[in-house]
């Protein structure tokens, strides 16, 4: 049973370039992005070329309602992933019959959101008899930088965005070492339920930015010395993360400025903007200190190459200008080169599978006939956990300077 699937796979791969002359590298794949609130599609040639693509945000509709509720997401998901997936073949000048393979986000993410693209795959999988190559979103995020430079493994990468925050060494397209990981919330949703709290979308300058974007646009022109916050774990000598405490610390402050002010709950403080400066900052310093640290236990045990070696920062939040200065000051300060996808690859998109598949399609990992039942995974780990054992190293992290143009 086994052998006869086996070839079945292989007869499968054996796919012939397409006609078209933008096609004009075979290994053509289809990648799928439904974890959370974009719905994205993504034709990639065996280069690593985007042949075309599609993206729907359902950004409008979740600032509307204050955050992303679930049975919405996957509504929305529903009503484009169709329209989605097929401007994407429609602009790549790809047909399903000439696709090698289809990539798609399994795990993690939101249950309902995942389900969307799984359904969506495998009925299209089956369909045109194709294989299918179940993705890892926090893999496809890791290894993005792969599709836009020749990074070799091994390399350090920091992902951080709304829903994960955690530091791995990548060794190989399925080979991963995590370092550390968050042990509450993530650092974009910090963000954005500061930015709820704030009432940002009632400033002028706000009312059409996400939570993150509108605090990093504040704090541009704010004094983020103005008000102190304690950065997380100081006392911890690990690489794990937390972002909950900061969050209380700045609720804390806010109550205390609007007792001040003499105003409710969802009034704009006249420090609005000290706020925002001060709450990024904190977030910045907490997240250049654990890749400090990560640094420090990759060169004493040797898990990275002594020469140019390399750190990653990928995920939504990366995408924040502020986080990278304090991440390239840490970079250089290391001895390492700092590496960073442009902003509209780091929030969630079909490229990132489909390059991601193809990675996989190159060497043979994770591809599946299209008759084999896949299920979704909302929680998945990355890799080997060794959080334990950067714990025990008890890495001392000597301070850094992080001056950062305000």
């Amino acid at each position: 049973m086994f052998q006869s699937k086996a070839r079945s796979l292989r007869r499968l791969l054996r796919c012939k370039p397409a006609s078209v002359s933008k096609a004009s590298c075979s290994r053509l794949v289809l990648g799928i992005e439904t974890s959370c609130d974009d719905t994205g599609a993504a034709v990639m040639d065996g280069s690593g070329a985007i042949l075309g693509e599609s993206l729907h945000s359902q950004k409008e509709v979740h600032l509307r309602t204050g955050g992303i509720i679930p049975t919405v997401a996957q509504e929305l998901h529903r009503e484009n992933i169709q329209r989605v997936v097929q401007e994407a073949l429609d602009r790549s000048g790809v047909a399903p019959a000439e696709l090698c393979a289809v990539a798609t986000t399994v795990k993690p993410g939101l249950a309902l959101s995942l389900g969307v693209g799984l359904e969506f795959s495998q009925r299209l999988v089956r369909q045109h008899n194709k294989p299918f190559i179940p993705i890892h979103h926090m893999e496809a995020h890791a290894l993005t930088v792969r599709m836009l430079h020749p990074v070799p493994f091994p390399f350090l990468v920091l992902l951080v965005s709304g829903g994960h925050s955690l530091l791995a060494v990548a060794r190989g397209v399925d080979d991963f070492l995590l370092l550390g990981r968050t042990l509450d919330e993530a650092p974009g949703d910090t963000l954005d339920k500061v930015a709820r709290r704030l009432s940002l979308r009632k400033h002028p300058r706000c009312a059409t930015l996400s939570g993150g974007q509108a605090i990093e646009l504040l704090a541009k022109d704010g004094d983020r010395r103005r008000f102190g916050f304690r950065t997380p774990m100081g006392q911890t000598p690990d690489c794990c993360f937390s972002f909950a405490g900061l969050r209380n610390q700045v609720t804390m402050l806010i109550k205390k400025e609007e007792a001040e002010e003499g105003v409710e709950e969802g009034t704009l403080l006249s420090h609005v903007s000290d706020i925002a400066a001060a709450t990024q900052h904190t977030v910045a310093l907490h997240l250049a200190k654990r890749t400090h640290r990560a640094v420090l236990f990759c060169k004493a045990n040797g898990l990275l190459p002594a020469d140019n070696p390399t750190l990653v920062l990928s995920g939504g939040v990366a995408s924040n200008q502020y986080i990278r200065q304090a991440l390239l000051i840490t970079a250089e300060a290391t001895g390492l080169r700092l590496l960073c996808p442009p902003a509209r690859f780091c929030t969630d998109n079909g490229a990132m599978i489909a390059w991601n598949g193809v990675e996989r399609l190159r060497e043979g990992r994770g591809i599946l006939p299209p008759d084999v039942d896949v299920s979704y995974e909302p929680k998945a780990a990355l890799g080997v956990d060794l959080t334990a054992e950067v714990r025990a190293a008890a890495i001392r992290v000597p301070s850094i300077r992080m001056k950062i143009p305000d």
